[in-house]
């Protein structure tokens, strides 16, 4: 197969790389917009002249359609779309989800995608919804890994995607990202996934998806299939997602749907068009509402919106900050919420995928205490060298009758004066302390006792930590007095 992916910088578990398709590259994260030929309210030429690297369309519709099939077949998706980027096709299992059946086989999809000349061909996969039984998501599952093998086996020299399905079953979307790792695939889709993101399900949707890469191959470049909204793209990198494909942009524009990287919002409620977008700063929202070309300029914002997230992405990975840009995210509703702190739950796993050394450290609440450099930095302070007498000092002064003297830094906890210009103590900004960030910076003196039992530790905290500090370091001596 002529895929690969190269990891070029790394954020929790986020990559930005280069996924090379043939003679081909489209830079990670990327949004492959979705096109459908007889609907192109923005042609994949204007996408291209936008930055699309990548676009996805659907097999099926071309091999049903009596305008398409023909020209397809003679000229290529590249030459009917008049698009030289990559075009990956779907091979009818969206209407499969939709539907219950399609009339073509896995063997017919597959010859299709070839005689087409689709960059990166998929088979047909079973998509198995979330309210499935463990039973039946265990019968699909095993149908849509013998569809893959049947794929390998009939074009071992295909562009070949292999999609993990498993429905909202953990134990199953580990086994199939394994499976997938034991046929060697670099191009992995997680397929199924919409109806939980349709029905803001993004809890279950970060476990699907973890399960899903601790089966898969860390060079495995990982497509969300179906992820259309930007303001979920920031937490689905964070989880080592690397490609999405939206028909949204197309979709909210038909509804009158104007999206924002936190939201969407309904045009016709709009005083204001709050970007900065070609479409948005050429005319009013009134302007705008009242257009004979309303769909088609919505689209184009939408498009806008979304390609502009993926590039803000890219840019926090290289910058280190993808956890304050997932946190900002996804406090823009309730449920991507619940997703964050199912993903902060996750973080020893995170963690290992997890840059030692940022630019920054941004405290922005009690979600901060769990993240990554966090739980790194809990780990690592029991191999600092202690004497017998050990004092942790809030304030950072020092005092007679101690062999080692800490100083003290939520949400981190107790370093040596040494680490004082490091990561990340001495790349982190915190405001006023809070309890959450001292009760985490007292998990890290914890750490610290439990790794040395032959020293004997006093913390100075100051009369106002005095009581939260006894309950959780209680076989520490505490004093809120100058020692």
């Amino acid at each position: 197969m002529a895929i690969t992916f190269e990891v070029i910088h790394k954020d929790i578990a986020g990559r930005v790389g280069k996924l090379r398709v043939n003679d081909k590259t489209v830079r990670t994260p990327a949004l492959l917009p979705v096109v459908n030929p007889h609907l192109p309210l923005v042609t994949p030429r204007e996408m291209r002249e936008m930055g699309v690297e990548a676009l996805i369309t659907n097999a099926y519709i071309f091999r049903r359609s009596t305008e398409f099939h023909d020209r397809a077949l003679a000229e290529g998706l590249h030459g009917v779309l008049d698009f030289d980027g990559v075009i990956m096709t779907d091979s009818g299992s969206f209407q499969l989800s939709v539907y219950g059946e399609v009339e073509v086989s896995n063997r017919d999809t597959l010859e299709f995608q070839q005689a087409i000349k689709s960059d990166i061909v998929v088979p047909l996969d079973l998509p198995t919804p979330p309210d499935a039984g463990p039973g039946r998501a265990a019968r699909e599952l095993a149908v849509t890994m013998e569809r893959i093998r049947e794929a390998q086996a009939l074009f071992p020299d295909a562009n070949l995607a292999a999609p993990v399905q498993g429905g909202i079953f953990t134990d199953l979307r580990e086994e199939a990202g394994r499976a997938v790792r034991d046929l060697d695939f670099t191009f992995a889709p997680i397929g199924a996934v919409v109806p939980l993101m349709e029905s803001y399900r993004y809890k279950e949707l970060v476990q699907v998806v973890l399960a899903a890469k601790r089966g898969l191959s860390p060079g495995t470049a990982v497509h969300l299939f179906g992820a259309g909204h930007p303001s979920m793209f920031a937490l689905a990198v964070a989880m080592g997602c690397d490609l999405f494909d939206s028909a949204a942009y197309a979709l909210f524009a038909r509804e009158g749907r104007y999206i924002t990287p936190h939201g969407s919002l309904k045009i016709d409620e709009l005083a204001e068009l709050p970007c900065a977008c070609r479409v948005c700063r050429s005319m009013t929202a009134d302007e705008l509402r009242k257009s004979e070309d309303r769909e088609r300029l919505l689209a184009l914002h939408n498009l806008h919106v979304t390609l502009a997230e993926i590039a803000r992405i890219r840019q926090a990975i290289q910058d280190g900050t993808l956890w304050e840009l997932v946190d900002e995210r996804c406090r823009s509703h309730p449920r991507l919420l619940d997703g964050y702190r199912e993903l902060l739950a996750h973080v020893a796993e995170l963690e290992r995928d997890d840059p030692v050394s940022k630019r920054r450290f941004f405290y922005r609440g009690s979600e901060t205490c769990r993240r990554t450099e966090v739980l790194r930095f809990h780990e690592v302070i029991p191999r600092i060298p202690l004497g017998e007498r050990v004092l942790v000092s809030f304030d950072g002064q020092g005092a007679p009758g101690f062999d080692t003297v800490l100083n003290f830094k939520p949400p981190f906890g107790p370093y040596p004066v040494e680490l004082a210009e490091t990561f990340p103590v001495g790349q982190s900004e915190v405001p006023e302390w809070d309890d959450d960030m001292v009760r985490s910076g007292c998990a890290g003196i914890r750490s610290l006792m439990e790794a040395h039992p032959e020293s004997r530790f006093t913390v100075q905290c100051g009369e106002v930590w005095t009581r939260l500090v006894l309950e959780e370091v209680p076989d520490a001596e505490v004093l809120h007095e100058q020692v």
